[in-house]
């Protein structure tokens, strides 16, 4: 690789070269990643601490899992709720059926539910729940999960695999600790 001439109009300081230089490195770069089929996915583990890498991670690398999600079954009364509420600390409780998530109990729901003047402490949770609530499948981009909670001014989402099952819960402070946004 050479220049004719170098843009320094005396002709010393190596800024067409220099230019040309970075421009070759990057070409041959790109052409070894693409022969090694050099992934996203192999980005992010080779930056994981990274503005780039981070902004590839994937719910489930984040997410909360097993005795850590947030859940009550259908038949769960509203202090059995808020007390899995309050354990979790995610402002919300999945309402499950074998594994199946058949709604949502958020804190702001207890505060509809308050202004509605009903007797709510005879009502399972099940009458009181959010039915059919968004979710994200676990190898999403964290970025979605983000977009979907600021387009529905939400703070936590539930986490379902292929079969429907729920397997996770992520809110947004799991987001701005992972440093997703």
């Amino acid at each position: 690789m050479s220049v004719e001439r170098e843009a320094c109009p005396l002709g010393l300081a190596p800024t067409a070269s220099s230019t040309a230089s970075l421009a070759l490195g990057d070409a041959i770069a790109i052409a070894v990643l693409e022969a090694r089929g050099f992934s996203a996915e192999d980005f992010a583990r080779a930056h994981p601490g990274g503005n780039l890498g981070r902004r590839l991670l994937r719910i489930q690398d984040i997410m909360r899992q097993g005795p850590e999600i947030p859940q009550v079954s259908q038949d769960a009364t509203l202090q059995d709720a808020l007390l899995e509420i309050s354990r979790k600390g995610l402002g919300m409780t999945a309402i499950t059926h074998n594994h199946r998530v058949l709604g949502i109990f958020t804190d702001g729901d207890l505060r509809r539910a308050l202004e509605t003047g009903s007797d709510i402490l005879k009502n399972p949770i099940a009458q009181m729940m959010h039915g059919n609530p968004l979710r994200v499948r676990p190898e999403d981009l964290a970025l979605h999960a983000v977009q979907i909670m600021e387009e529905n001014k939400i703070n936590a989402l539930l986490v379902e695999n292929q079969q429907g099952e729920l397997v996770g819960a992520i809110n947004m402070h799991d987001l701005l600790l992972a440093k997703v946004v």
